[in-house]
């Protein structure tokens, strides 16, 4: 199928006539004269009424950003950027030890969070190497994992520090 170009006409089933004024690799932008603008899918049902040539890629610079962000996540171990609590911004870690005598340690929170998120980013890389491992059978990629899976629950105390949940750590679920 021949992708149309921008400044094609075409009669849509549904939106009636009107013109292409973008095209990605999956959808058309088209001002239809009594719909105004709207998205369609490259395979809708529409006849083509004047075909321009497509001058352009049909990949979107955000597409191709997307898989590079996608695919150096998954390969390299370089940090994302993770969100603390909005109520922890700014605060700080106080330990205090139990011997007055000594002196208490304060840690700007954000350092401490910083240092959580490399943790959990470094298990992840591990996670990756050992699952992408050609040198272990698949008996001790699972026991591996059962112990990455365990680490992950012992780090759950400092998901009240993460902003969204999608970021925190996961052990073992229980039924």
């Amino acid at each position: 199928m021949k992708l149309l170009g921008i400044g094609s006409r075409i009669n849509h089933v549904d939106y009636g006539f009107g013109v292409v004024t973008n095209v990605d690799s999956k959808h058309y932008w088209v001002v239809f004269q009594e719909k105004g603008l709207e998205t369609i899918t490259i395979n809708s049902d529409f006849e083509v009424i004047e075909s321009v040539d497509q001058e352009v890629d049909t990949v979107s610079f955000y597409e191709v950003e997307s898989t590079l962000r996608n695919i150096l996540k998954q390969w390299s171990d370089v940090s994302e950027v993770v969100p603390i609590a909005d109520k922890f911004k700014g605060g700080k870690l106080i330990i205090e030890p139990a011997d007055t005598s000594l002196a208490s340690k304060e840690i700007p929170i954000d350092t401490f969070f910083h240092k959580i998120v490399m943790v959990r980013d470094r298990i992840r890389v591990m996670e990756q190497k050992i699952n992408a491992s050609k040198t272990l059978d698949d008996q001790d990629k699972i026991d591996l994992q059962q112990y990455i899976t365990r680490i992950y629950g012992s780090l759950t105390t400092f998901n009240v520090l993460f902003k969204l949940k999608s970021d925190n750590f996961v052990g073992t679920k229980t039924k």
